[in-house]
């Protein structure tokens, strides 16, 4: 699904790392998730444990379990297929192959980006036969969430051109299009800036280059080590955190006078694009393939909310 193309935007906040900011609201935040047939919710990766000491219940996750070479659980995923250039002038056709995105049979998800001829090709993309094809998978009309905490454990991938994300669009996204429905990224890397990680939200009159993010410079390649990213977010405020550390906030007060449009539901997007406005120019010793690697994927809501 198309968008304009991400930045830091003229809107970007300095960096910030202070990490007490959530102790006192965590207890307050709410999470609800539905499933478009309504499981029962004892089944499946829903958990009901919980305790005084721990403010988040298990809500809904995927750790990746499988034989390696299989596709990810169709239960929870979908792909989307296309070459458009997604609104970014991406590199990538995004196919729903195996050799794109699989189990690796050790508990993770792997997003791959293969080269291809375009020679010999049958892709086509937006510039021509295809160069590149990778992998995008959705959670929309599966499965959809409205505030909590969002984690993922990731591994991304050096080199310039690579940008790997895991972010979140609004369930009424076909009704009202982008960016109307909101944007959540949850996490955002891009190889041409090695050390650093991105949150961003987008919405009416604060997307694209006029995105409302935040960025963490960690210190050292972000590509060198598994990095957990989380998001918790309620009807007050979105707060971005990398391996514990918070780095990034928006609030209502923040993007106003334009609307705030993240107090509805919102489904899952875990991608790996190559190029693009924000990906950046593919760099002449980037050696493909190169993956994405997921963990887990797991949503929280508040314990001892009873809905």
């Amino acid at each position: 699904m198309p968008r304009p193309a991400l930045g830091r935007g003229t809107r970007a906040r300095r960096l910030w790392q202070f990490l007490a900011v959530l102790v006192a609201l965590v207890s307050s935040l709410v999470v609800h998730a539905t499933t478009e047939d309504e499981p029962d919710p004892t089944s499946g990766s829903a958990s009901t444990s919980g305790s005084a000491q721990d403010p988040w219940t298990l809500l809904w996750s995927d750790d990746f379990e499988g034989d390696a070479g299989t596709p990810p659980n169709g239960e929870y995923w979908s792909h989307e297929i296309g070459g458009s250039g997604w609104g970014n002038e991406e590199l990538q056709y995004y196919t729903d192959s195996a050799d794109n995105a699989a189990l690796d049979g050790e508990g993770h998800l792997v997003i791959t980006a293969r080269e291809v001829d375009p020679a010999t090709t049958d892709l086509k993309c937006w510039y021509g036969p295809c160069t590149v094809t990778s992998a995008r998978l959705i959670t929309a009309g599966k499965q959809k969430f409205t505030y909590g905490r969002i984690e993922s454990r990731v591994k991304v991938p050096a080199g310039s051109g690579s940008w790997p994300a895991l972010w979140m669009l609004g369930a009424d996204f076909g009704e009202v299009g982008w960016p109307q429905t909101g944007e959540i990224d949850i996490m955002e890397f891009v190889g041409r800036e090695p050390d650093q990680v991105f949150g961003t939200i987008h919405g009416p009159g604060y997307a694209g280059g006029e995105s409302f993010n935040g960025f963490l410079d960690i210190g050292r390649p972000v590509a060198e080590d598994w990095h957990e990213f989380t998001v918790e977010w309620s009807p007050q405020k979105i707060v971005w955190a990398v391996d514990g550390a918070a780095f990034h906030q928006a609030s209502p007060t923040d993007v106003a006078p334009h609307e705030w449009v993240f107090d509805h539901p919102f489904f899952l997007l875990a991608n790996l694009a190559v190029g693009g406005n924000f990906g950046g120019a593919l760099a002449a010793d980037v050696v493909f393939p190169v993956s994405f690697t997921i963990d887990h994927v797991r949503v929280y809501r508040a314990s001892g909310d009873p809905s």
